[in-house]
């Protein structure tokens, strides 16, 4: 049996559906497939930059006020499609997107399945877009938010001319996920790095796209001052030291800056150690991890550009004409 309960967010009411427990109930194949789980965190855990900040709480207002909107108001009859709220989050790797989904349903107050690429997968034909009928089942009968992390092969672009099976199957998986999500009625979540290449019928059927951009200024003072914890000794003053490193951060993202603690940290206890003091960590040992940070980054893109070159040499050599020679 299946009751309905309501989430209350803002002046709205948000049907959720929750299975009633009661003797000899049994687990759907959709719940156990892909389970829901209570979020961790509420957007008060997420730090974002103000360009995110205003693009993000637009897309909120319009899950608070969806009742008005689309009831009230009437909007529904013009917008059927619109019942269902499908977001995009795409930006640089590190800035926020999975835990802003999960901080997403936390403040709504909802479960959330969390479905990857490698879930939804199958060796056998047919049966990635019977998953993909799965996951959204499974999300229409817990009332969840449904996130599909790294997005990427899922929203790309339908193959035209289709040659081998696999090319069929990768079709049949985007077809059906177009049509999922033309029934499905709550909020459904992508995110990517690139979203650039999305088939342009998803593209239309997305509600809000939202970049998550790389932290602003004001963004890392916030971040350094939650990284910078009341239990750790700080050399100097607390808050001065939050208002450095966000000084030395810039185009760090969040994952990046977090990194930075965990290679600091380790830095101030050898220093103490060897200096035979009290360990507190300064300056100079967070200065010293994003100075690594920043060299990884530097030789990651230069082998990337070395690889870019080795991988156009091959094909030179193949004959194989790249697309600026064509």
């Amino acid at each position: 049996m299946r009751r309905e309960k309501k989430s209350i967010v803002g002046d709205a009411e948000i049907p959720v559906v929750a299975s009633e427990p009661e003797a000899g109930y049994r687990k759907s194949i959709s719940e156990t497939r892909f389970p829901s789980r209570i979020p961790a965190a509420t957007l008060r855990d997420v730090i974002f930059s103000v360009e995110t900040q205003t693009q993000f709480d637009e897309c909120l207002a319009k899950i608070r006020f969806h009742k008005k909107i689309y009831v009230e108001w009437g909007f529904a009859e013009v917008d059927p499609l619109g019942r269902s709220s499908v977001l995009n989050f795409y930006g640089p790797p590190g800035t926020g997107k999975t835990l802003a989904a999960e901080g997403l349903a936390g403040t709504l107050g909802l479960p959330i399945i969390q479905i990857s690429i490698a879930d939804l997968e199958s060796k056998y034909m047919g049966d990635t877009a019977k998953n993909i009928q799965i996951a959204f089942q499974a999300a229409q009968d817990c009332g969840g938010l449904l996130f599909f992390d790294e997005a990427d092969t899922l929203l790309g672009q339908r193959l035209s001319s289709v040659t081998q099976g696999i090319d069929n199957e990768v079709n049949a998986m985007r077809s059906t996920l177009l049509i999922e999500l033309e029934r499905f009625d709550g909020i459904v979540v992508f995110a990517t790095n690139f979203a650039k290449n999305y088939d342009v019928a998803f593209r239309s059927r997305i509600t809000h796209h939202i970049r998550f951009s790389l932290p602003d200024i004001a963004a890392r003072v916030r971040l350094w001052k939650r990284m910078l914890l009341p239990g750790i000794p700080i050399a100097g003053d607390r808050q001065e030291l939050a208002q450095q490193c966000a000084a030395l951060s810039e185009h760090l993202s969040g994952r990046e800056i977090r990194t930075a603690m965990r290679l600091a940290l380790p830095k101030a206890l050898i220093a103490a150690e060897k200096a035979r003091l009290p360990a507190m960590l300064a300056i100079e040992n967070l200065q010293e991890a994003i100075t690594q940070i920043r060299a990884a980054q530097a030789e990651v893109a230069s082998q990337a550009g070395t690889a870019h070159g080795q991988a156009a040499l091959a094909k030179q050599l193949l004959g194989v004409k790249t697309i600026e020679e064509k």
